[in-house]
């Protein structure tokens, strides 16, 4: 069974990258195998950010993005509060990360997930009882 996983914007804009095709196919599988399991969490801003990388880098047409926004957001969502914005902050401050980053981890941490798939980060670094993992490596 598959670990409660956060996943950050760039695994889900690989689902629609064909020019990586070993890294589309990757981020395909895993987005599938989350959304079979029910484990799969995203955030308020990885569906903002995944809507304007796709549409700006990836020429995704903007009704069929939105589409695919409204289809991640079938898996659990967090909404981060002003607490949160504060706790990223810390994280940033404590562990110089970008705020971006920090305000991932916040989300994913608070979401009851304990990975945290990106390429942004350190593979296989814990934070807070967190494990980074890059599914592509």
């Amino acid at each position: 069974m598959s670990a409660r996983s956060f996943f950050d914007t760039n695994i889900l804009v690989y689902t629609d990258d064909k020019d990586a095709p070993s890294k589309q196919r990757r981020a395909l599988e895993l987005v599938a195998e989350h959304r079979h399991a029910g484990t799969g969490v995203v955030s308020l801003q990885v569906l903002q950010e995944y809507f304007v990388a796709i549409t700006r880098k990836l020429q995704v047409d903007a009704r069929t993005a939105r589409r695919k926004v409204e289809l991640l957001a079938e898996f659990d969502v967090a909404a981060p509060e002003v607490s949160d914005i504060l706790a990223a902050i810390d994280l940033h401050r404590l562990h110089g990360f970008s705020f971006w980053d920090a305000l991932v981890l916040r989300s994913a941490r608070q979401s009851g997930c304990s990975v945290v798939l990106t390429e942004d980060l350190q593979d296989t670094r814990e934070v807070d009882g967190l494990l980074i993992v890059n599914p592509f490596r």
